[in-house]
């Protein structure tokens, strides 16, 4: 087995979509960066890569790379999950917590769930999302930016 982990946060900033989990959120605020800066699925990209120490998501997309400028994270995902497939480990599970003042994230967390586990080919029941807020303290409380963090566990393939 290995586990992975990853930490990520973005700006919220005005006249950018709010994506996460694939799904555009309507929103007066959206997330900055350099792809659709879709935090949650950055961490979930992070977190395989790091279970299968292949560094981190600047490694393989740069921001520097003219190629990922304003990319789908899902495609971003799916890129990983082809490094997943050569790898011989496969997904056993991985749980991802949003952090996030608003707006409410119960309302779009089962489509995250299945975007997710669409790309990477895996039972919904191996996803895991939920949402907290940062109860007015911090760049989360006072709607500066947003994060989100996740682990995955590796199984290896049968």
């Amino acid at each position: 087995m290995r586990i992975g982990h990853s930490k990520d946060v973005h700006r919220l900033v005005p006249n950018r979509p709010l994506i996460l989990g694939g799904v555009e959120i309507n929103h007066h605020l959206g997330l900055d960066g350099h792809s659709d800066a879709d935090v949650l699925t950055h961490v979930v990209i992070e977190s395989i890569m790091g279970a299968l120490a292949l560094g981190d998501i600047g490694t393989h997309f740069p921001d520097t790379d003219p190629a990922y400028k304003g990319a789908h994270s899902m495609d971003l995902l799916a890129a990983t999950k082809k490094m997943l497939d050569t790898s011989g480990y496969r997904i056993g599970n991985l749980d991802a917590t949003i952090y996030a003042e608003q707006p409410k994230m119960q309302p779009h967390i089962d489509k995250m769930r299945q975007n997710i586990a669409d790309v990477l080919a895996i039972n919904l029941t191996q996803v895991n999302v939920k949402a907290t807020r940062g109860e007015g303290m911090g760049f989360v409380g006072r709607c500066e930016g947003m994060g989100a963090e996740c682990v995955v566990l590796l199984m290896e393939r049968e």
